[in-house]
């Protein structure tokens, strides 16, 4: 199978900052934001479905700052608005425009936040949560993430804890492909620098910028994992009590289903973001 094969790669200068996405496809916008693991992008992340929604929508992959093409730079004094305004300005920069946008883990995390913030910073029409949202366990897998080396063998034992599908488990070139991403220059760095925590200071949570998810005020659909084990047993289900009119799909994979059952993940989103 032939991957990203409608999607062309594409640099902006966003805020002043070198900015990496990919673009496909004709019609309404969607925006991809890709998970936050060693080595992630978008490409990484939607090279399984960017072909299958670009056939029926305008497609957006941006890479975050610090991540993948993009210029490596990490905020200490703020982090989380640093992203959310730096995606704000490049659907500015781009003109995009209203759009429906679909996050996994990390990007899902942010994507539920900013919508339950309810501010207009981003003009999300419908919202796919994939893996994002909820609280996180500190437990010997989330570890196996955030204390990663650098190493190969660091790298294919965190992909067998973000991803289920046995063909990519045990393709060695696959493995050596998101290594080589998560060792480029900078990248290690911008990573790891979210995980810092100074011993003068209270590291100041993500969770007291965020209103309660009931406010959240647009359609979304969330989809998870039954094997996931980087959120709580039981996550998804108290997401889509909270979020008002959501739509909940349980997959068989875990913290990547788009990438673990991409045919089964692109026809229900299709399904949904044309509803």
């Amino acid at each position: 199978m032939t991957l990203l094969e409608s999607a062309e790669s594409k640099f902006a200068l966003v805020n002043g900052f070198r900015t990496h996405y990919l673009e496909g496809g004709k019609g309404d916008p969607v925006i991809l934001l890709h998970s936050g693991e060693f080595g992630a992008c978008g490409a990484l992340s939607w090279e399984w479905n960017f072909d299958e929604l670009a056939k029926h929508f305008h497609v957006f992959a941006p890479d975050w700052l610090g991540f993948g093409q993009s210029e490596k730079v990490f905020f200490f004094d703020d982090m989380w608005n640093a992203r959310v305004n730096h995606i704000s300005a490049f659907i500015s920069t781009l003109r995009i425009g209203r759009a429906h946008f679909i996050g996994n883990s990390m990007g899902g995390t942010v994507l539920v936040n900013v919508a339950a913030l309810n501010t207009g910073r981003w003009p999300i029409d419908r919202m796919v949560l994939v893996s994002g949202g909820g609280n996180v366990p500190d437990n010997d897998d989330r570890k196996v993430l955030t204390e990663y080396d650098g190493s190969e063998d660091a790298m294919k034992r965190m992909v067998d804890v973000l991803i289920k599908r046995p063909a990519l488990r045990d393709d060695p070139e696959y493995v050596r492909r998101r290594h080589a991403l998560s060792i480029q220059k900078g990248a290690w760095e911008c990573v790891a620098a979210a995980r810092f925590k100074a011993p003068v200071r209270e590291r100041k949570p993500i969770v007291d910028r965020v209103p309660a998810y009931s406010k959240i005020n647009v359609p979304t659909l969330i989809v998870a994992g039954r094997q996931d084990s980087l959120r709580e047993l039981g996550y998804a289900d108290s997401l889509q009590r909270e979020i008002p009119g959501s739509q909940l799909i349980m997959m068989d994979g875990g913290h990547c289903p788009q990438i673990d059952d991409p045919e089964y993940f692109n026809d229900a989103v299709l399904k949904f973001l044309r509803s």
